[in-house]
């Protein structure tokens, strides 16, 4: 069965660039609809909470940077409209289950970088979104670069 509509979660880095080609290879044959999502995690959530100044205007910095980088995904991608493509705060797992449901998309593609032993214990965003997702998973390996 043809996949309807992509739901592309982006880091915003040029590894970004074979995980966005993979979707819209899969999307072509059947002109599925191809949305991207980048999910800024708040700052107080690396520091567990407990923060000692005022992040605010940092994480609006992050924010707005991370909008710049959507903005030239938008004019490299020109296919992916900017009205079904999302930037939100908040942890990737929930963010990304929750926008796949709510768009009723039935594929979520992912880049991963085959991570082994103690940083696959760790976890990854990849691994994060596998479990419990609305849909199909497809995690892209992104080749490291030295």
């Amino acid at each position: 069965m043809p996949y309807e509509h992509i739901l592309v979660a982006v880091d915003l880095t040029e590894e970004c660039d074979p995980v966005i080609k993979r979707a819209m290879t899969l999307a072509a044959p059947t002109q599925a609809k191809v949305s991207l999502v980048h999910i800024v995690e708040p700052m107080a959530m690396a520091f567990g909470g407990d923060v000692p100044m005022d992040l605010s205007q940092l994480q609006q910095q992050q924010f707005d940077q991370a909008k710049e980088r959507m903005d030239r995904l938008f004019v490299k991608y020109p296919d992916i409209k900017r009205g079904d493509s999302h930037l939100t705060y908040g942890q990737p797992r929930q963010e990304i289950h929750q926008l796949a449901k709510e768009n009723g998309c039935d594929l979520i593609v992912v880049g991963s970088h085959g991570r082994h032993g103690l940083a696959l214990l760790l976890g990854s965003t990849a691994n994060d979104v596998l479990h419990g997702a609305p849909c199909d998973v497809l995690a892209v390996r992104l080749l490291k670069t030295s």
